[in-house]
Protein backbone atom coordinates (compact mmCIF):
# COMPACT_ATOMS: atom_id res chain seq x y z
CA UNK A 1 0.00 0.00 0.00
CA UNK A 2 2.67 2.37 0.73
CA UNK A 3 5.54 1.12 -1.57
CA UNK A 4 4.26 3.52 -4.10
CA UNK A 5 4.90 6.98 -1.93
CA UNK A 6 8.35 5.09 -0.23
CA UNK A 7 10.48 3.86 -3.24
CA UNK A 8 10.37 6.97 -5.05
CA UNK A 9 12.20 8.24 -1.67
CA UNK A 10 14.75 5.97 -1.46
CA UNK A 11 15.10 5.83 -4.99
CA UNK A 12 18.01 8.62 -5.52
CA UNK A 13 20.07 8.09 -2.19
CA UNK A 14 20.06 4.44 -3.62
CA UNK A 15 21.29 5.08 -6.70
CA UNK A 16 23.82 7.46 -5.41
CA UNK A 17 24.97 4.51 -3.62
CA UNK A 18 24.93 2.34 -6.42
CA UNK A 19 27.07 4.81 -8.56
CA UNK A 20 29.58 4.08 -6.18
CA UNK A 21 29.60 0.38 -6.26
CA UNK A 22 29.12 -0.11 -10.02
CA UNK A 23 32.59 -1.80 -11.40
CA UNK A 24 32.69 -3.20 -8.16
CA UNK A 25 30.18 -5.84 -7.60
CA UNK A 26 27.39 -7.25 -9.69
CA UNK A 27 23.68 -6.63 -8.41
CA UNK A 28 23.42 -10.26 -7.76
CA UNK A 29 26.48 -10.40 -5.66
CA UNK A 30 24.81 -7.65 -3.57
CA UNK A 31 21.39 -9.53 -3.33
CA UNK A 32 23.19 -13.13 -1.84
CA UNK A 33 25.40 -10.75 0.79
CA UNK A 34 22.30 -9.16 1.91
CA UNK A 35 20.60 -12.53 2.09
CA UNK A 36 23.62 -13.78 4.15
CA UNK A 37 23.44 -10.87 6.47
CA UNK A 38 19.62 -11.26 6.94
CA UNK A 39 19.49 -14.81 7.85
CA UNK A 40 21.76 -14.26 10.07
CA UNK A 41 18.77 -12.99 11.72
CA UNK A 42 17.25 -15.97 12.39
CA UNK A 43 20.05 -17.35 14.73
CA UNK A 44 20.16 -14.16 16.69
CA UNK A 45 16.32 -14.01 17.36
CA UNK A 46 16.54 -17.88 18.96
CA UNK A 47 19.35 -16.68 21.43
CA UNK A 48 17.32 -13.11 21.71
CA UNK A 49 19.78 -11.10 20.85
CA UNK A 50 17.18 -8.77 19.28
CA UNK A 51 19.47 -5.78 18.56
CA UNK A 52 21.63 -7.68 16.38
CA UNK A 53 19.11 -9.15 14.65
CA UNK A 54 17.40 -5.33 14.25
CA UNK A 55 20.82 -4.13 12.73
CA UNK A 56 20.71 -7.41 10.12
CA UNK A 57 17.03 -6.88 9.10
CA UNK A 58 17.61 -2.89 8.20
CA UNK A 59 21.17 -3.97 6.51
CA UNK A 60 18.92 -6.82 4.23
CA UNK A 61 16.56 -4.48 3.49
CA UNK A 62 19.33 -1.74 2.47
CA UNK A 63 20.75 -4.37 0.19
CA UNK A 64 17.37 -5.09 -1.21
CA UNK A 65 17.15 -1.86 -2.03
CA UNK A 66 20.74 -1.44 -3.57
CA UNK A 67 20.20 -4.07 -5.65
CA UNK A 68 17.85 -3.41 -7.95
CA UNK A 69 19.44 0.27 -8.23
CA UNK A 70 22.69 -1.26 -9.05
CA UNK A 71 21.14 -3.28 -11.59
CA UNK A 72 19.77 -0.11 -13.25
CA UNK A 73 22.80 2.29 -13.09
CA UNK A 74 25.35 -0.65 -14.64
CA UNK A 75 22.58 -1.87 -17.08
CA UNK A 76 22.92 -5.55 -15.67
CA UNK A 77 19.24 -5.95 -14.61
CA UNK A 78 17.93 -9.40 -15.68
CA UNK A 79 14.65 -11.56 -14.79
CA UNK A 80 17.67 -13.74 -13.41
CA UNK A 81 18.45 -11.50 -11.21
CA UNK A 82 14.30 -10.70 -10.19
CA UNK A 83 14.00 -14.03 -9.71
CA UNK A 84 16.35 -14.53 -6.98
CA UNK A 85 15.93 -11.28 -5.17
CA UNK A 86 12.28 -12.37 -4.55
CA UNK A 87 13.18 -16.05 -3.59
CA UNK A 88 15.21 -14.50 -1.43
CA UNK A 89 13.17 -12.05 0.02
CA UNK A 90 10.76 -14.69 0.90
CA UNK A 91 13.09 -16.89 2.59
CA UNK A 92 14.19 -14.28 4.59
CA UNK A 93 10.75 -13.07 5.39
CA UNK A 94 9.82 -16.47 7.05
CA UNK A 95 13.39 -17.03 8.38
CA UNK A 96 13.09 -13.88 10.53
CA UNK A 97 9.08 -15.20 11.75
CA UNK A 98 10.98 -18.42 12.78
CA UNK A 99 13.50 -17.02 14.64
CA UNK A 100 10.76 -15.66 17.11
CA UNK A 101 9.09 -18.61 17.47
CA UNK A 102 12.55 -20.45 18.39
CA UNK A 103 12.70 -17.81 20.83
CA UNK A 104 9.92 -18.17 22.78
CA UNK A 105 7.90 -21.22 21.44
CA UNK A 106 5.36 -21.11 24.04
CA UNK A 107 4.05 -17.48 23.60
CA UNK A 108 5.14 -17.12 20.08
CA UNK A 109 5.20 -20.51 17.92
CA UNK A 110 0.89 -20.14 17.33
CA UNK A 111 1.21 -16.57 16.07
CA UNK A 112 4.49 -17.21 14.44
CA UNK A 113 2.86 -20.42 12.34
CA UNK A 114 0.00 -17.65 11.80
CA UNK A 115 1.90 -15.16 9.93
CA UNK A 116 3.62 -18.28 7.98
CA UNK A 117 0.33 -19.16 6.99
CA UNK A 118 -0.12 -15.96 5.57
CA UNK A 119 2.98 -15.23 3.84
CA UNK A 120 1.97 -18.24 2.03
CA UNK A 121 -1.08 -16.72 0.76
CA UNK A 122 0.73 -13.14 0.13
CA UNK A 123 3.69 -14.51 -1.72
CA UNK A 124 1.86 -16.94 -4.30
CA UNK A 125 -0.75 -15.14 -5.21
CA UNK A 126 2.17 -12.08 -5.99
CA UNK A 127 4.29 -14.73 -8.10
CA UNK A 128 1.08 -16.37 -9.43
CA UNK A 129 -0.32 -12.66 -10.60
CA UNK A 130 2.92 -12.27 -11.91
CA UNK A 131 3.56 -15.18 -14.31
CA UNK A 132 0.43 -14.65 -15.69
CA UNK A 133 0.80 -11.08 -16.21
CA UNK A 134 4.11 -11.42 -17.79
CA UNK A 135 2.07 -14.19 -20.30
CA UNK A 136 -0.49 -11.84 -21.23
CA UNK A 137 2.20 -8.61 -21.48
CA UNK A 138 0.09 -6.71 -18.69
CA UNK A 139 2.34 -3.48 -18.09
CA UNK A 140 3.63 -2.63 -14.75
CA UNK A 141 1.98 1.04 -14.08
CA UNK A 142 3.13 2.00 -10.78
CA UNK A 143 6.26 -0.06 -10.31
CA UNK A 144 7.68 -0.05 -14.08
CA UNK A 145 11.68 -0.58 -11.98
CA UNK A 146 10.51 -3.94 -10.72
CA UNK A 147 11.49 -7.45 -12.28
CA UNK A 148 8.02 -8.59 -11.69
CA UNK A 149 4.27 -7.09 -11.99
CA UNK A 150 3.13 -5.48 -8.44
CA UNK A 151 -0.15 -6.31 -7.57
CA UNK A 152 -0.76 -3.78 -5.16
CA UNK A 153 -2.15 -4.85 -1.77
CA UNK A 154 -2.94 -3.97 2.14
CA UNK A 155 0.68 -4.92 3.05
CA UNK A 156 3.43 -4.46 0.53
CA UNK A 157 7.15 -3.90 0.96
CA UNK A 158 7.46 -1.07 3.07
CA UNK A 159 4.83 -2.40 5.52
CA UNK A 160 6.79 -6.01 5.64
CA UNK A 161 9.81 -3.87 6.72
CA UNK A 162 8.07 -2.21 9.32
CA UNK A 163 6.47 -5.44 10.90
CA UNK A 164 10.00 -6.58 11.08
CA UNK A 165 11.35 -3.66 12.71
CA UNK A 166 8.74 -3.71 15.45
CA UNK A 167 9.30 -7.12 15.97
CA UNK A 168 12.71 -6.77 17.17
CA UNK A 169 12.25 -3.75 18.90
CA UNK A 170 8.91 -4.83 20.99
CA UNK A 171 9.88 -8.58 21.20
CA UNK A 172 7.52 -8.70 24.25
CA UNK A 173 4.97 -8.10 21.66
CA UNK A 174 5.70 -10.30 18.72
CA UNK A 175 2.65 -12.83 19.35
CA UNK A 176 0.09 -9.55 18.80
CA UNK A 177 1.82 -7.63 16.31
CA UNK A 178 2.20 -11.02 14.70
CA UNK A 179 -1.32 -11.91 14.35
CA UNK A 180 -2.36 -8.04 13.73
CA UNK A 181 0.01 -8.26 10.43
CA UNK A 182 -1.22 -11.22 9.82
CA UNK A 183 -4.66 -10.42 9.41
CA UNK A 184 -3.18 -7.89 7.45
CA UNK A 185 -1.67 -10.09 4.83
CA UNK A 186 -4.92 -12.24 4.95
CA UNK A 187 -6.91 -9.55 3.76
CA UNK A 188 -4.10 -8.94 1.03
CA UNK A 189 -4.13 -12.07 0.03
CA UNK A 190 -8.30 -12.63 -0.73
CA UNK A 191 -7.81 -8.89 -2.22
CA UNK A 192 -5.21 -9.91 -4.87
CA UNK A 193 -6.86 -13.01 -5.73
CA UNK A 194 -9.94 -11.24 -6.39
CA UNK A 195 -8.56 -8.01 -8.22
CA UNK A 196 -6.21 -10.48 -10.00
CA UNK A 197 -8.56 -12.77 -11.30
CA UNK A 198 -11.23 -10.08 -12.76
CA UNK A 199 -7.91 -8.09 -14.05
CA UNK A 200 -6.82 -11.02 -15.68
CA UNK A 201 -10.10 -11.29 -17.18
CA UNK A 202 -11.00 -8.11 -18.11
CA UNK A 203 -7.84 -8.43 -20.36
CA UNK A 204 -8.44 -11.23 -21.96
CA UNK A 205 -11.80 -10.11 -22.96
CA UNK A 206 -10.13 -6.88 -24.20
CA UNK A 207 -8.15 -9.14 -26.07
CA UNK A 208 -5.22 -9.26 -24.37
CA UNK A 209 -3.22 -12.62 -23.57
CA UNK A 210 -1.71 -15.43 -25.17
CA UNK A 211 -5.08 -17.36 -25.83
Amino acid sequence: MLDRWTMPLTHRPLERLAQRLKGRATPDQVTFVAFLIGISALPLLAWEYYGLALVAVVLNRLGDGLDGALARVSGRSSEAGGFLDIGLDFVFYAAVVLGFALANPAENALAAALLLFAFIGTGTSFLAFSIAAKQQAIERPHFPNKAFYYLEGLTEGTETVVALVLFCLFPSHFAILAVVFAIACLITTATRLWGGYWTLRAHKANGGGMG
